[in-house]
């Protein structure tokens, strides 16, 4: 069901969903390195491999969701499972991406105690796994997004600002003046053509999930002052995290500690345990979340706190596909998302340096492997789970050799 009743490139698929929901899992289970290792991994997968979507297509994406609160990455996978198979598509994502860290995480907050895995060959080899996704990811966007000497200027510029200023605000703040040179001066620039992508869901529905978004965060503060000591306050602590703050990731934990230590609902010894649980799993870090959950009150807990951080992420896409696939195709926002595009390019290559590479090559083996795992995707084409397992093997081999 396309809107507007034209024809699209991208429908619903019959039976779809489970095909998604596939998919997503195996990313879920092998996607290491934090969100910017993340879009690496569903550029390769989504893109590259199966071609459910094209690149412009994704990179316009991966724009429209930096601009979005909350977990940039998982955002991505919800639009992809929409516009792959609709509303089940995208729950689809979520869940197949989500569940993995969120079960691991969960069993570590009921008792499940492994061995200290800081210093864990294996888990070493999947850092410099990421190095090897997010170098891909950056030269296939690069190639694509910045053919010319004014775009590839703007994403020099991007990794340099955020480089030296790596902070949620200044990624904002980077991106929305990308989109306000490229408005203004890359209107001339040979354009891309879009691809006629339509959003399986209408303009209502849209609206409605953005009234619900505003509705809950608006109420809930009042629900939390009427209910103190209910399931309501712990529903709104989760809630405002997810809604209220950009760049995702790590920029959550201070927040999520701040709602979740003072009350005493979890010890600050629980806190940090689990946060280094979280480095150690696949997936999205927002499934910190069910780990807190379940220290406050088990499976139940877990399951609160996770879709309360997540939802907004949920609403958030659903409200803004409807809209997003109308403006894109217009003269003036195409100028601007070429702007925003190669700041995202930009964005990727600083965090290329830090923090991909600066916490996994500390040696020249380590450069080695990364070179090696890049070869496999880049040149071998290798599966990313294939690519995993290799670095797994080969940071424990480094580890033995020291």
């Amino acid at each position: 069901m396309a809107m507007h009743g034209e024809a699209s490139v991208t429908e619903a698929h019959p039976g779809g969903a489970l095909e998604v929901l596939a998919v997503a899992t195996r990313l879920g289970l092998t996607s290491f390195g934090g969100p910017v290792a993340h879009l690496g991994y569903f550029r390769q997968e989504y893109v590259a491999r199966r071609r459910w979507i094209d690149e412009q297509t994704y990179v316009d994406l991966v724009a429209l969701c930096q601009f979005l609160p909350g977990p940039a990455s998982s955002q991505v996978g919800i639009a992809v499972g929409i516009l792959r198979a609709g509303l089940l598509g995208g729950l689809a994502a979520w869940i197949g991406f989500t569940l993995p860290s969120a079960l691991a995480l969960t069993l570590f907050a009921l008792g499940i105690r492994g061995t200290d895995l800081s210093s864990a060959g294996w888990l070493h080899g999947l850092k410099v796994a990421a190095v090897a996704v997010v170098a891909q990811a950056v030269w296939g966007m690069a190639r694509t997004l910045c053919p010319d000497r004014e775009r590839a200027t703007i994403a020099v510029l991007a990794a340099v600002i955020l480089t030296a200023w790596s902070t949620a605000g200044a990624q904002v703040l980077v991106i929305a003046v990308a989109g306000f040179i490229g408005w203004r001066l890359l209107r001339e620039s040979p354009s891309l053509a879009v691809p006629d992508v339509r959003a399986p869901i209408g303009r209502g529905l849209g609206i409605c999930a953005l009234s619900v978004f505003s509705a809950l965060l608006v109420c809930l503060p009042f629900g939390r002052y009427l209910a103190p000591h209910s399931w309501i306050a712990v529903f709104d602590s989760f809630y405002r995290a997810g809604a209220l703050v950009f760049g995702g990731g790590h920029v959550v934990l201070p927040l999520l500690q701040a709602e979740v230590v003072p009350p005493g609902w979890v010890s600050n010894e629980q806190f940090l345990a689990g946060y280094g649980a979280a480095q150690a799993v696949p997936g999205p870090l927002f499934t910190f979340a069910a780990y807190l959950g379940a220290v406050m009150n088990g499976w139940a807990g877990a399951a609160l706190a996770l879709i309360a951080i997540f939802l907004p992420a949920f609403l958030l896409v659903v409200g803004a596909l409807p809209f997003w696939d109308v403006l894109r195709t217009r003269v003036s926002f195409q100028a601007a998302l070429r702007g925003i595009n190669a700041a995202v390019v930009g964005l990727l290559l600083s965090a290329l340096y830090h923090p991909v590479w600066t916490s996994a090559i500390h040696s020249p083996a380590d450069f080695a492997l990364a070179l090696a795992a890049f070869g496999l995707l880049a040149l071998w084409h290798g599966p990313p789970w294939l690519v995993v397992a290799f670095a797994a093997a080969g940071g424990s081999a480094i580890a033995a050799l020291h």
